[in-house]
């Protein structure tokens, strides 16, 4: 993993995502190397994602700088998702810390942050978060242990993450499952046991969201993955990526079945 230092201008951005204001990525680059990742995409990144970070050390004080100059103007809240296109637990923040500093400078309650990360290293800042206004959500894509190694190689269990969500919850931070992207043929298996599985963390809600390519290499990256781990679905998933209405919809149609008998809220984001 090659780990750069570097300063960046801003570290708030607006975001286009539904429901939030701003985002706030502390790093570039990921760690934990999932498959169908949009980050590389979206940030045009020509290095190989999942193979380098760029740690952002000057992060703490610009955003101290953004918010002064917020102050200024006519915002009086706003929701940061935190973050939209790198994990912010990431194992890097073991000793940079920076996500951590960023959430101590956020903790007046006109900040509503929506902290979404894989890393059961969210609990070290439990006490911080508990005086905090935000969520915590953690992202499952399947309970198949074999899959998740293959599309989420650097990333905790999806049990342990569950286990994180539940602790989060008894802990009395507000919480939410992130089930996305929805992976074919794979995320749909055992549906009632995944879901009877998420009820039991007692989420405080659930957001759904299918897996969207992003343009030619995208896909070209999953297809490879695919050949080598499940060749069997490599058509099965170009036709319902590339032409999966129907898919989607009965898909959409079972877990809102499931949701409304084990009695979870959920937002969809197809």
């Amino acid at each position: 993993m090659e780990v750069k230092e570097k300063k960046c201008r801003t570290i708030m951005s607006k975001s286009g995502l539904y429901g939030t204001d701003y985002s706030i990525n502390p790093y570039t680059g990921c760690s934990h190397n999932c498959v169908y990742c949009y980050a590389p995409f979206v940030l045009r990144e020509k290095r190989e994602w999942g193979k380098f970070v760029d740690v952002k050390v000057n992060a703490v004080k610009v955003l101290e700088k953004q918010i002064e100059r917020h102050k200024k103007g006519d915002i009086t809240s706003f929701h940061i998702l935190m973050s939209s296109v790198t994990d912010p637990y990431q194992d890097l923040e073991k000793n940079y810390k920076i996500t951590k500093r960023l959430l101590e400078k956020l903790k007046p309650p006109k900040f509503l942050v929506s902290i979404l990360t894989k890393s059961t290293l969210v609990l070290r800042d439990l006490d911080l978060l508990k005086k905090m206004n935000c969520e915590v959500g953690l992202t499952i894509t399947t309970l198949d242990e074999k899959a998740a190694k293959v599309f989420e190689p650097g990333t905790p269990s999806p049990e342990k993450r569950l286990e994180v969500l539940s602790y989060l919850k008894i802990s009395k931070v507000k919480t939410y499952i992130f089930f996305g992207p929805l992976l074919p043929f794979i995320s749909d298996v055992n549906l009632e046991k995944t879901i009877h599985r998420f009820s039991m963390a007692k989420p405080d809600y659930i957001v759904i969201d299918r897996l969207n390519i992003k343009g030619p290499n995208h896909w070209k990256k999953i297809k490879k993955v695919l050949e080598e781990h499940y060749p069997d679905l490599v058509n099965k998933w170009k036709e319902v990526l590339f032409d999966g209405s129907e898919y989607y919809r009965e898909f959409r149609k079972r877990l809102i079945e499931l949701f409304q008998k084990y009695d979870l809220k959920y937002e969809f984001c197809f």
